[in-house]
């Protein structure tokens, strides 16, 4: 199996600023092993759009898979707590890149 390119929009990396190093580290693994599997054990589609969403302790990566490209785009990063209000907030921009 080809393994996947992931790309991050420019707003996730803002939001990676604000995350807690110890946290950092395992989303940035977690992220890397979406490269040879983008729909592991857990995944979730969200409803109403087209990306899907994987745990990573007490934060939530959203992302959407191109699989004709080999391309997976990272959406956003948040806590749980935030992360389906920006969601819903921003249900209606249609656009998966900035």
């Amino acid at each position: 199996m080809d393994s996947y390119k992931i790309f991050f929009r420019r707003s996730v990396i803002k939001e990676l600023k604000n995350v807690p190093k110890k946290d950092l580290q395992r989303i940035m693994k977690r992220i890397e092993k979406l490269a040879r599997n983008p729909r592991p054990q857990g995944y979730e589609k969200i409803s109403g759009q087209d990306h899907f969403r994987i745990r990573q302790g007490n934060y939530r990566i959203v992302y959407s898979i191109q699989d004709d490209e080999l391309t997976i785009w990272i959406v956003k990063i948040g806590h749980r707590r935030e992360i389906y209000r920006q969601l819903v907030k921003n249900r209606f921009d249609k656009s998966v890149h900035e």
